[in-house]
């Protein structure tokens, strides 16, 4: 099965620049989607319904902010929404599907560039989120996690590691709760396969940052423990313009 994770920023813009054309070139068997930024009554219907895809979307409260949406091939054992804590459930930021070889999580983590405010519900969405995966995993699900984390790991994932380590997105409290979530039993797919590998998924729009690929890796595939056995390949599609962020994916076997 091939799965891929984009942050599109804006599923209408991106539905302007070759979008549908692309999942049907791509054909992947799961499409997660972050950023759409839309409700589904604003989505036309082709882009809702790619032939061969059943689709789901899940906006914010706040209209044209956050969001996600999934298309699939296959359909679920179920669809599901948000975490265990309703604090976290009012952006459109989680979808969950169940499938009898895995669990996998669509999700859009918080930017906590506004404030410290916002930076402190970021930290506590993460912790939530691992609250609810550790507690499937205990039960013996295996579980695959994609989207934009909105934190780069290492040195290695972002271009500017040092004239962005106060900023956030790169703090010490972001980098070290990735260690803490790593060393709960989790593995970032990308750097398992490509330990040595610098590519980035995310440009700003400033500074002509694509261009002179000065980026971050902030977009990932992670799979618990129990999983890794399932993945064959992960990548990174630097080539895949429209959005600020690019696609990642990783190919399983089930």
């Amino acid at each position: 099965m091939k799965l891929y994770s984009w942050n599109v920023n804006g599923i209408r813009a991106v539905a302007q620049k070759g979008f549908t054309e692309w999942v049907e070139a791509a054909q992947p068997d799961i499409l997660c989607l972050q950023e759409v930024k839309a409700s589904e009554d604003q989505i036309s219907e082709d882009i809702k319904g790619i032939p061969g895809y059943h689709s789901f979307f899940h906006s914010a409260e706040r209209k044209g902010y956050s969001g996600t949406a999934v298309y699939y091939k296959e359909e679920p054992l179920s669809i599901t929404t948000g975490l265990s804590d309703d604090r976290f459930n009012h952006e459109g930021r989680t979808i969950i599907m169940e499938y009898p070889a895995f669990t996998l999580f669509n999700i859009y983590f918080p930017n906590g560039q506004k404030d410290d405010e916002r930076l402190q519900f970021k930290m506590d969405f993460y912790d939530c989120f691992l609250k609810d995966v550790n507690a499937l995993v205990d039960q013996g699900k295996k579980v695959i996690i994609c989207g934009d984390v909105n934190t780069a790991h290492t040195e290695m994932d972002l271009k500017n590691p040092k004239s962005n380590a106060k900023r956030s997105g790169f703090l010490p409290m972001e980098r070290e709760w990735l260690d803490h979530f790593f060393e709960n039993g989790y593995v970032d797919t990308y750097r398992h396969l490509h330990p040595d590998t610098i590519e980035y998924s995310w440009w700003s729009y400033r500074f002509n940052a694509r261009a002179n690929n000065a980026g971050w890796r902030i977009d990932y595939f992670f799979v618990s423990d129990n999983a890794i056995g399932m993945v064959k390949n992960a990548a990174i599609h630097t080539d895949v313009t429209g959005s600020d962020h690019c696609p990642v994916s990783i190919e399983i076997e089930v």
